[in-house]
């Protein structure tokens, strides 16, 4: 009987050992194939890393290796050369990317609440917000710039603003329709019950639960703004010229300073690398939400 039980003893213990080293060399496989892919997509960020540090003549001879004599003066011509005025361009890109932010969110939360719960104008709304978002930016280029000129907006901040807010406020719609769709109705009810009135239970319940979403929603907002190079080419020529924009006055009669472009690329991509870490957690589990039913 003694040997009975240490033969299970022994099984029960060595079992779950056994087991543990395939998973473990599964999860190892998907961190490579995972590290893999993320090193492939951000070889152009990598390059124009390496290529912001080397001087003119290293990067004539070659574009891709690692710097042999790193320098910093590609970043002080991005930064200090007269002729190029890096900080206002990059406080315009921040002014476009939060303005489009606060407009997005300020316009498709109520919009949205009165899409799914009050059922204003219907579901189809919904299909039409995702069948305009799927239509390429240049369709609506050349009617903006029609409308902007007319309205005297053309190269301002606010016309930038307005252009963005166009194009990602079906985004903003979608994903937070998908996550009210989640929350359970009851709990309005039960609010509307105890004497809350529709924007009460809009402000005080609703709005902490899609918490997550919203931050997704600005999230996605504010890199797709800030990166936003279409509009800004068509809409802005000197007053409202966003980082992106920017960085092409290095393409010059002469040449192009691909040191200073990599520069101003490197400089320009650190905001929304910044806030997209930052908010990681909230991303994830804002656009996760209203993905799985039941």
């Amino acid at each position: 009987m003694s040997a009975l039980v240490q033969n299970a003893t022994e099984a029960l213990t060595t079992a779950p050992s056994s087991r543990k080293p395939p998973r473990r060399r599964s999860a190892w496989l998907f961190t490579i194939i995972a590290a893999i892919i993320a090193l492939i997509v951000n070889i152009p960020l990598l390059n124009a890393a390496l290529v912001s540090f080397k001087p003119d003549g290293e990067i004539a001879d070659n574009p891709i290796s690692l710097p042999t004599n790193p320098t910093l003066d590609h970043y002080a011509n991005v930064l200090y050369a007269s002729g190029y005025d890096f900080p206002r361009f990059f406080l315009n890109s921040a002014m476009i990317a939060i303005g489009t932010v606060v407009l997005v969110l300020v316009i498709a939360i109520p919009a949205t609440y009165a899409i799914v719960r009050l059922n204003f104008g219907g579901r189809w709304i919904i299909s039409s917000a995702s069948g305009l978002r799927l239509l390429p930016a240049i369709f609506f280029v050349v009617p903006f710039f029609i409308l902007f000129s007319t309205l005297g907006i053309a190269d301002t901040i606010p016309g930038l603003i307005a252009a963005n807010t166009f194009l990602n406020l079906p985004l903003a719609i979608i994903l937070l329709s998908s996550a009210l769709g989640d929350i359970p109705q009851e709990i309005e009810e039960a609010a509307a019950v105890d004497g809350a009135s529709i924007y009460r239970a809009l402000g005080s319940i609703v709005l902490p639960l899609l918490a997550p979403t919203m931050v997704a929603v600005a999230v996605l907002v504010f890199i797709f703004s800030w990166n936003d190079y279409l509009f800004a080419l068509v809409l802005s020529t000197s007053n409202a010229t966003p980082v992106t924009l920017g960085a092409a006055n290095f393409i010059t009669s002469t040449g192009i300073r691909w040191g200073d472009i990599s520069a101003a690329s490197v400089l320009s991509t650190l905001p929304p690398l910044l806030f997209a870490v930052f908010a990681q957690r909230h991303l994830v589990s804002g656009l996760s939400s209203g993905a799985v039913k039941g």
